[in-house]
């Protein structure tokens, strides 16, 4: 698509901050007003428009793809949104490890133990630890706690947990993101830690890091979408 304004700015509207292209309004993929309710964030989402050159590449907009899911899907039905998060925790690939014999398992606790115990403390909660694959249900105190701690988020923030979780297969990962001084980088690198093993190992397919770079990237936007979306709640 060929780009068809010249120029991407903020401005302010009813409910909050919206982009403006040449002046008109943006709106999401349903068509609803893409209203934000925070100045900065629609600053990041007008930068997307702003960066694009003559031809606007539709896989660029992270933020405001974000944005949309937030008003258009979340909105909708939070109950929903917050039901498939749950399903994050409740098979959290942070829980289920390797044999204790296996040296993946040394690896797995150094560096996925202390992000579950760190989720532990944060919420008052207990999660189960398994080896090997058989599922094994989390508590149900543990569930409705982190129900009660998704309830308290705003749509936008909710929006870019759902990538977040599903990217990392982990809610704890993405909890983890709204964490003060947490790092896009490091909570990646935890949550791809099987793939890195594997990739040492038997040696890094090409395919297969053209894929990780693109998930950490989607990853890395996701992280920064939700620290603007909790900004705007102060």
């Amino acid at each position: 698509m060929k780009r068809f304004y010249q120029h991407a700015a903020t401005q302010p509207t009813e409910g909050g901050w919206q982009v403006g292209l040449d002046g008109r309004g943006v709106k999401t993929a349903m068509g609803a007003p893409q209203v934000v309710p925070d100045e900065a964030l629609a600053q990041a989402l007008a930068a997307e428009w702003a960066a694009q050159g003559d031809e606007i590449d539709p896989g660029s907009f992270r933020l405001r793809d974000l944005a949309d899911y937030a008003i258009d899907v979340v909105r909708a039905d939070r109950a929903a949104a917050i039901a498939n998060l749950l399903r994050f925790a409740e098979t959290d690939t942070l829980c289920y490890r390797a044999d204790p014999e296996d040296p993946l398992f040394r690896r797995q606790q150094e560096v996925w133990e202390p992000l579950l115990k760190g989720a532990e403390e944060r919420h008052k909660v207990r999660f189960e630890r398994v080896s090997g694959i058989m599922h094994r249900p989390q508590p149900p105190a543990t569930l409705e706690a982190l129900r009660a701690c998704l309830e308290r988020q705003n749509d936008f923030t909710l929006a870019a947990l759902t990538t977040l979780a599903s990217l990392a297969a982990s809610l704890t990962v993405a909890l983890a993101a709204l964490e003060d001084g947490a790092e896009a980088d490091a909570l990646w690198a935890a949550a791809n830690l099987e793939e890195d093993w594997q990739a040492e190992l038997w040696g890094e397919d090409l395919l297969a890091k053209e894929r990780r770079d693109r998930r950490a990237a989607e990853f890395a936007g996701a992280h920064a979408f939700a620290r603007l979306a909790q900004a705007a709640d102060g």
